[in-house]
């Protein structure tokens, strides 16, 4: 078989859907039946049998961190297997306690030795070469952050083996539950996966994490960092970034389905709670699913927070949608249950239908908690969370946009790719066709998802509110605007292909976000403000070098990752999917806000 992508075999699959299959020129009536599963498996593992591991917490306005390489048990019945972390970790990262107003300075460095997927490396992708299989390139960045663009870990300015960066984070944005990961062109699926990533937790005077703040938060030992991933592992306790023998090591899947739900870093894990209200911090750190996230009894719980910060109020649902990328700040109340009784974190969300179509099945579940007889932190839960005596303004309405802007997603169905390609306005990632809204502007995107999957979009920088979503006629729209080779810019007017209403943002998504789920062949509208210089504080469209030093400080390193040297200058931002096997090629795209 030749080297194809398991996303190219599925393009063809989708480009055939209704006419039948293209093969050698000529269309099959029905396409050919698959072996199911085509999936590598993990072993069997008994659930429930680990704790949930507890993550150092660190804080202060000057850290280190250190992204190193380890070795990692995930299971009780699993051996340590090569795993990367930041600080002393043996995977993942501290949780980090920041304040607003207090700018946190972390000294970066890159101490990898060796890379646990050094093997799957596609040095096919843009800007890699096989030196970056032994001289590993990182790049920390803040998601979520409101951080000038020479610290926001931009994909081309890397730190490699023995060098290091110093990122300065200003932290003048509300309290929110950020999280950091490595973001380097073309490996952030590698380094993020091999466990290059932690939660930031961003405090204010409102929302101070402390016992007795003025919201009536649980705090301290009810307030709950959970990091969600899904897994494939081997009997060996090694991690698997391949799901499937379609295709070869070394080249680009697209995306896989774990079939083991992980938590900070242990699969299936339990935890003891007392009998009263907890805070949950979770993040979707996964690679590519979506997860539809609810409790094996059914109980209520509330979403107080999403990736901006608080909401207006606590929105009281029993599921909540998060996608990679996403940050759900939950309370929930297990006072509600007996002594002794157990209840499971539970995902509902199919398998993406293209990973389907190979025989994966969603990852059922996440994690147990065990009531125990001790009461817990009693408090009731907020009526408001904003608005009044001692809590921050409210949201308020969404902005009336002064602009509105169309931008695609879109997967090249052109299977003579070697290999195929995700893209956002179908362009590669080195185009500078660029979006440039002018700074002080409040702007509408109209995300235009014309693939059959699921993508959860992240701007870099701003925060924007979710107007709506409606479904369309992806078929129609590109029979009237029709897709043009990659490489021309491509962003197709939805409106006239719109098939359904406008369904407004979920109740757990009416606050301030970075990341939103764009549902396959829909659009999905939001809107942005771009704040200017003088109220950043930094210029957002400041131009820095790619280089970094080995002591921190910029340098005369040339990388040959990024494809330049010292001259090389970068400037502005990204936005893209927050898959990471779609960031990863090409899906996506270099931004500025322009005065």
């Amino acid at each position: 078989m030749r080297n194809i992508s398991r996303r190219t075999l599925l393009a063809g699959i989708a480009a055939g859907a209704g006419s039948g299959l293209l093969v050698g020129g000529r269309a099959l009536a029905d396409p050919p039946k698959m072996p199911r599963p085509m999936l590598f498996p993990s072993p069997q593992l008994a659930p429930f049998v680990d704790d949930l591991p507890v993550l150092p917490h660190v804080g202060g306005s000057s850290l280190t961190i250190d992204a190193v390489d380890a070795m990692h048990s995930f299971h009780r019945d699993l051996a340590p297997g090569p795993a990367l972390a930041y600080g002393g970790n043996t995977y993942l990262g501290p949780v980090i306690t920041a304040h607003r107003g207090q700018e946190t300075t972390i000294e970066y460095r890159n101490r990898i030795t060796a890379h646990p997927f050094a093997a799957d490396f596609d040095t096919t992708l843009h800007g890699l070469s096989e030196r970056d299989r032994t001289d590993v390139a990182t790049s920390m960045h803040l998601h979520g952050g409101v951080t000038p663009p020479e610290f926001d870990g931009h994909p081309e300015k890397v730190v490699r083996p023995g060098q290091g960066s110093t990122y300065r984070f200003p932290n003048r944005q509300a309290a929110a539950a950020l999280w950091y990961h490595d973001h380097a062109m073309a490996v952030t699926r590698l380094n993020v996966y091999a466990g290059l990533a932690g939660l930031y937790l961003l405090r204010d005077e409102y929302d101070t994490g402390e016992r007795g703040n003025p919201l009536g938060l649980p705090a301290g030992e009810f307030e709950l960092p959970l990091v969600l991933q899904e897994k494939i592992v081997n009997g060996d306790g090694t991690q698997s970034i391949r799901s499937t023998p379609i295709v070869p090591q070394g080249r680009w899947e697209g995306g896989a389905v774990g079939d083991v739900g992980v938590v900070n870093g242990k699969i299936w894990p339990e935890k003891s709670v007392a009998r009263g209200l907890y805070r949950l911090r979770l993040v979707n750190a996964a690679s590519f699913s979506v997860w539809d996230l609810h409790f094996s009894n059914g109980m209520p719980f509330w979403v107080i927070g999403m990736e901006g910060g608080l909401l207006d109020a606590p929105a009281p649902t029993t599921r909540v949608r998060l996608a990679p990328g996403e940050r759900a700040d939950l309370l929930v109340d297990f006072g509600t249950l007996e002594p002794g009784a157990t209840v499971e974190l539970r995902n509902i969300e199919p398998a993406a239908p293209q990973a389907a179509q190979i025989g994966a099945v969603h990852m059922p579940m996440f994690m147990r908690f065990r009531a125990e007889a001790t009461r817990g932190f009693r408090g009731p839960v907020p009526v408001r969370l904003r608005g009044g005596p001692g809590q921050a303004p409210v949201v308020g309405p969404v902005p009336v946009p002064q602009h509105v802007r169309h931008v695609s997603l879109s997967q090249p169905s052109d299977v003579r790719l070697p290999p195929s390609i995700m893209s956002l306005n179908n362009l590669r990632f080195h185009s500078e066709d660029i979006e440039m809204p002018r700074q002080g502007t409040v702007e509408q995107w109209n995300i235009v998802n014309a693939t059959p999957d699921p993508h959860p979009i992240h701007l870099h920088l701003v925060h924007f509110r979710v107007v709506g979503r409606q479904a369309i006629d992806t078929l129609a729209m590109c029979a009237r605007q029709p897709q043009p080779p990659i490489g021309t810019k491509w962003t197709p007017d939805a409106d006239p292909f719109v098939v359904e209403p406008l369904r407004g943002p979920e109740p757990w998504e009416t606050g301030y976000k970075d990341t939103v789920i764009c549902d396959p062949n829909s659009v999905t509208r939001i809107v942005a403000y771009f704040p200017t210089a003088d109220e950043l504080g930094f210029d957002p469209d400041a131009t820095f070098s790619a280089a970094v030093g080995a002591s921190g400080t910029q340098g005369a390193h040339h990388d040959s990752h990024a494809g330049h040297g010292e001259a090389h200058r970068l400037q502005g931002y990204v936005w893209h999917c927050h898959v990471l096997d779609h960031e990863d090629h090409d899906m996506m795209l270099k931004y500025r806000t322009v005065q």
